[in-house]
């Protein structure tokens, strides 16, 4: 049985899953026992300790000369002491191009095969990358487990998916028969699905496999080769996912460059080099707007970007507002506010909001916010996990410096102790009252756990700010609370021109900072955030080219 023959039931359901876009999720994402073994928690942390101070030898790529590593757990603030191995980037796209002649020649159905079995040995190792993921991003362990894990899987999964329907959208080959009167006229035609060549996967240093494997595997799928440029501070956990890639390739007589780790340091970074090698023709990117401009600008480049944008809340009308309230709350803990998703300008009118109960002013919402946010943060069961580890020196100082701003500090940012991790860098929410006049506080990301209160004159103005801050500056999402069916079409109207995307009045056990593969599209590509979006078709078929060849049927 050939390796397509064994995940292709898989595939078939996942590409069901890109056109029903109800729930579906390939890989689960709770560690249970019963789902991955009585020792796999264990087993992963032990394979987890093992890798420190030592080389990350893993990797079959091309031996390198040179080692090196400068990962720092936000947990203990020491280094991991993992070293890996540094290429200059004339070997990374040597290696490359080497790999691609023969990657580009398997059929779709053949890369599939690969992708989905390396997505299967991945698995196995789910609670490792966990333990890896905590330690170079700071995200708690339950996040950890699944944002790297099962829902990195997922999207990968979710990439392979798109890519391999659209490979598969028109025909090999069919023969042209025209009419031409007392004769027909023949051809015979062929298309090829054509990759544009090397890819450059750029990581980012809060979401290293999540915000990555859609651009691996998009590109790999399509007959790409793919160079990985971890964040120097994030290396480990999307070294495991190469490592895997690198090992089926190697068992089917494949080169393992076809995916490389192009891992560097702090003080010589690859990026930009590796961005401008005329041999690259394809760059995913997930950070800042700054940089993400300058490779959207890149001559003769595809770039698929994930930027920085401003998300917003628009409170109208609510049926609970401590639930609301609760909810919103959750969201600015969850991770320390390190999410791209997480929500950063609460706009709330003047004159209050609507509830069953009368209105409840600015002051009173706010104090209940607060109020949540303290219950979340004191909780030693809930709190210090929820918020995790701040992942960079520079986020914890913004939250510090946000306290300076020209608004009214409503609660402090403060540091919590975590119980398993007595040095974890640790900071709970700032949250700060401003004036809708002070637009040139809030219409920038202010990354971290900052949550900007907003009073404005009304929710016509709240709605109104919220897609001009979309539209000029970026968001990825928004929420709004109302009960209102009008305004409910307002805000989704608005929003939804600014290419935005609106949860709506979330009070349980979901929230605006979190998206679903094969259901939701994250990032839509339509506003400053980002020019591409997680999965939709234009982000497979721009990794090939249709070409064409034809000629004269013989008699």
């Amino acid at each position: 049985m050939s390796l397509f023959q064994k995940h292709q039931p898989l595939l078939a359901k996942a590409i069901e899953a890109l056109h029903a876009r109800t729930f579906f999720a390939a890989f689960p994402e709770h560690p249970a026992p019963a789902v991955y073994g009585e020792t796999a928690d264990a087993d992963g942390q032990t394979k987890f300790k093992n890798y420190l101070g030592k080389k990350f030898e893993e990797l079959k790529q091309t031996p390198a000369n040179a080692w090196a590593g400068e990962e720092e757990s936000p947990y203990t603030q020491e280094r991991l002491g993992i070293s890996y191995p540094q290429y200059p980037v004339s070997a990374l796209v040597e290696n490359s191009k080497k790999a691609f002649a023969s990657w580009r020649k398997l059929s779709a159905d053949e890369r599939a095969g690969i992708l989905l079995e390396s997505l299967d040995r991945v698995k196995k190792r789910f609670f490792e990358i966990a333990y890896a993921t905590m330690h170079t991003t700071g995200q708690g362990y339950m996040m950890a487990f699944q944002a790297s894990g099962p829902h990195a899987a997922d999207r990968a999964l979710e990439a392979i998916a798109a890519g391999y329907e659209e490979l598969n959208r028109f025909p090999v080959n069919v023969t042209w028969d025209k009419p031409m009167g007392k004769f027909n006229l023949q051809l015979n035609k062929e298309w090829r699905a054509v990759p544009k060549g090397i890819s450059v996967v750029i990581g980012c240093s809060t979401f290293p496999t999540w915000n990555s494997v859609t651009g691996i595997y998009g590109s790999l799928i399509t007959g790409n080769t793919v160079i990985v440029k971890p964040h120097p501070g994030a290396i480990l956990p999307i070294a495991i996912f190469v490592a895997e890639i690198q090992n089926v390739l190697t068992e089917n007589n494949l080169d393992p460059n076809t995916c490389q780790l192009g891992a560097d340091t702090f003080g010589h970074m690859i990026t930009k080099e590796l961005a401008e090698h005329p041999e690259v023709k394809l760059i995913d990117f997930t950070g800042n707007s700054l940089f993400g401009s300058y490779l959207e600008a890149l001559p003769g480049k595809t770039v698929f970007t994930e930027k920085t944008g401003v998300n917003s809340v628009i409170l109208d009308s609510v049926n609970d507002a401590d639930k609301v309230a609760a909810n919103l709350a959750f969201s600015v803990n969850l991770y320390s506010g390190q999410m791209c998703t997480a929500p950063q300008n609460f706009f709330i009118p003047e004159n209050g909001i609507d509830s069953p109960s009368g209105k409840i002013s600015f002051d009173e919402f706010a104090q209940k916010f607060i109020t949540q946010i303290n219950s979340l943060v004191d909780n030693p069961k809930a709190g210090p996990f929820v918020l995790g580890a701040v992942q960079s020196k520079k986020t914890s100082e913004r939250v510090i410096d946000s306290e300076k701003l020209a608004g009214k500090v409503l609660l402090k940012s403060r540091v919590v102790e975590n119980p398993q991790f007595k040095n974890a860098r640790t900071a709970t929410p700032v949250v700060i009252e401003l004036d809708a006049n002070k637009k040139e506080i809030f219409s920038k990301e202010l990354f971290g756990p900052i949550a900007l209160l907003i009073k404005t004159k009304n929710t016509e103005q709240s709605i109104a700010l919220a897609q001009e801050l979309a539209q000029t500056h970026g968001a990825i999402s928004c929420g709004a609370y109302t009960t209102r069916a009008e305004v409910h079409d307002q805000i989704a109207d608005a929003m939804a021109l600014a290419a935005t995307p609106v949860s709506f009045n979330l009070t349980g056990g979901i929230y605006m900072n979190q998206n679903a593969a094969f259901s939701d599209f994250h990032v839509t590509g339509g506003n400053p955030s980002g020019n591409a979006s997680f999965t939709n078709p234009e982000y497979v078929t721009k990794r090939f080219t249709w070409v064409g060849h034809r000629e004269p049927v013989k008699a």
